[in-house]
């Protein structure tokens, strides 16, 4: 088998899937996906919502984060700071408001985030304050298990959820639909989602 025919680790196929969709396929499926998620109940009726900024080929919820702006909803990005990246493990996630005056700038993975030093950015709020989150993901499967980048910061911010799955916030990953998977390899440690939403389709955790 030569080096070119060796397949990839599950990880780095998913990012190449995601990433090998052209810019118009990816901005149609940010239309559909920010359409569907608009209808979802959990959305509508969430005051407090966390989003996330799309790298790597990810499907990008800000058309959405603008809407629940003019829509009166108080919006956050998480915050992850080269200080705290440095820590072993990294420490959880904290959430900055951004409205549409917020100074961003990319940390040490290359992600858009809040520059807490500008004055009209908004002060950080712990994970137990939100309502919904919007997360990110590499794959996932129908019972809602998220495969991510890897450094475990989602599931160690949101582990609280492991002993209490109906606690505050609501965790829904967005993804295109070629990223499903029949079955995503999972650890005692990983944090499943409440709901997955793509551009074609609604999943919901059951029990």
């Amino acid at each position: 088998m030569t080096p070119q025919d060796t397949p990839l680790p599950l990880r780095q196929q998913m990012r190449q899937r995601r990433r090998s969709l052209s810019p118009a396929a990816q901005a149609t499926a940010t239309g559909h996906l920010c359409r569907r998620l608009a209808q979802q109940d959990f959305f509508a009726h969430a005051e407090k919502i966390a989003f996330y900024s799309a790298i790597d080929g990810e499907i990008n919820p800000r058309p959405l984060l603008d809407q629940a702006l003019q829509a009166g909803k108080c919006c956050y990005l998480p915050i992850v700071s080269e200080t705290r990246t440095r820590l072993r493990p990294p420490p959880p996630l904290l959430f900055a408001m951004v409205t549409t005056s917020t100074v961003l700038q990319e940390n040490t993975w290359g992600i858009a985030e809040p520059l807490l030093s500008a004055p009209t950015n908004g002060d950080l709020i712990p994970p137990t304050d939100l309502d919904l989150v919007l997360l990110p993901l590499v794959a996932f499967d129908t019972a809602c298990n998220r495969l991510g980048m890897g450094q475990g910061y989602y599931d160690r911010t949101f582990a609280f959820k492991q002993a209490s799955p109906a606690s505050r916030p609501y965790l829904a990953g967005l993804a295109h639909q070629c990223q499903l998977l029949e079955r995503v390899p999972s650890a005692p440690h990983d944090v499943p989602l409440d709901a997955i939403i793509t551009d074609q389709h609604s999943y919901f955790r059951q029990g």
